[in-house]
């Protein structure tokens, strides 16, 4: 049973469609922390478009994976990038929403036997 994502709406947009599902599920696994990694260095030096631009690429995927407290994160770091806040505001919600995905994608790695490791 799956403790940090929900995979129910990827199922149901997936019309039984297994390469659907394991394209969603390879997506999250191995581009988000890219996308994740790339918001840190962007929150870092308040380049607030490109916050919410990231912002914008992760925030389907949370809600798409069922991770609603992480969704509901990314929707902070958007607001703090539209309002142009200071760094130290948003740095608590980073760590909780990186830390939330990071585990979502060793949950994910062990349910469907992926091998790679990710970057602590």
């Amino acid at each position: 049973m799956a403790l940090h994502y929900n995979l129910a709406k990827v199922y149901a947009l997936s019309n039984d469609e297994d390469a659907f599902v394991q394209e969603k599920i390879q997506y999250f696994v191995f581009e988000i922390p890219k996308l994740i990694e790339n918001l840190k260095e962007t929150i870092d030096e308040k380049k607030y478009k490109s916050v919410a631009e990231s912002a914008a690429k992760i925030n389907p995927y949370l809600d798409l994976m069922g991770m609603n407290a992480a969704f509901e994160e990314i929707i902070l770091v958007q607001k703090w990038s539209l309002s142009s806040g200071k760094r130290k505001e948003i740095i608590d919600t980073y760590k909780s929403l990186n830390n939330a995905i990071k585990l979502a994608i060793k949950e994910i790695k062990k349910d469907f036997h992926l091998d790679v490791k990710i970057k602590k």
